[in-house]
């Protein structure tokens, strides 16, 4: 079976969850087995443009792909968290989810100048969120050349906000 059926086979819909009519996608199971994680990192490896400095995972299952590719990459990650998370001082940006506002943040020293930043997320939606990222990266002076995430919601048309190569491994 390919790694796209058996990622697809374990992603597991949630109705109503964080709020009515949302089904949400839950990774978990697909978490819970290693082989099919190193095959995810391995693919993540794959697509990733060349020359990558910088991973940008955001919070909080994007933590877990882009802290395992940094080492395939040989690159250094930064954490784009949720308002109030980050110990140090902070760039912020708020932006629109399909349920509501956030902001998201990231350290004011976390990318140099001329960085090639790559975004890595577990799921993409609306773009609001992996948007959110691109433009601190870009704030930073940081030059995004990717963005990739275990599953895409395409009728959302989240790719669109980003206005960079996005691959996604499964898409609804």
């Amino acid at each position: 079976m390919s790694l796209h059926d058996d990622v697809r086979g374990r992603i597991r819909d949630v109705p109503d969850f964080p709020k009515a009519g949302i089904v949400y996608k839950d990774i978990t199971p697909v978490l819970q087995c290693p082989k099919m994680v190193a095959r995810i990192t391995d693919w993540l490896a794959k697509m990733s443009p060349a020359n990558v400095d910088v991973i940008v995972g955001i919070e909080s299952r994007g933590f877990l792909f882009a802290a395992a590719l940094c080492e395939k990459l040989d690159a250094s990650f930064v954490p784009a968290r949720k308002a109030g998370k980050l110990p140090w001082e902070t760039i912020a940006t708020s932006y629109a989810l399909e349920y509501g506002e956030a902001t998201l943040e990231m350290h004011r020293d976390a990318i140099q100048p001329g960085d090639r930043v790559l975004i890595v997320d577990d799921l993409l939606a609306t773009g609001g969120t992996a948007n959110a990222a691109r433009t601190l990266a870009c704030e930073l002076g940081g030059e995004v050349v990717g963005a990739l995430f275990l599953v895409e919601l395409a009728f959302l048309h989240g790719r669109d906000a980003l206005a960079v190569p996005v691959h996604s491994l499964v898409t609804y």
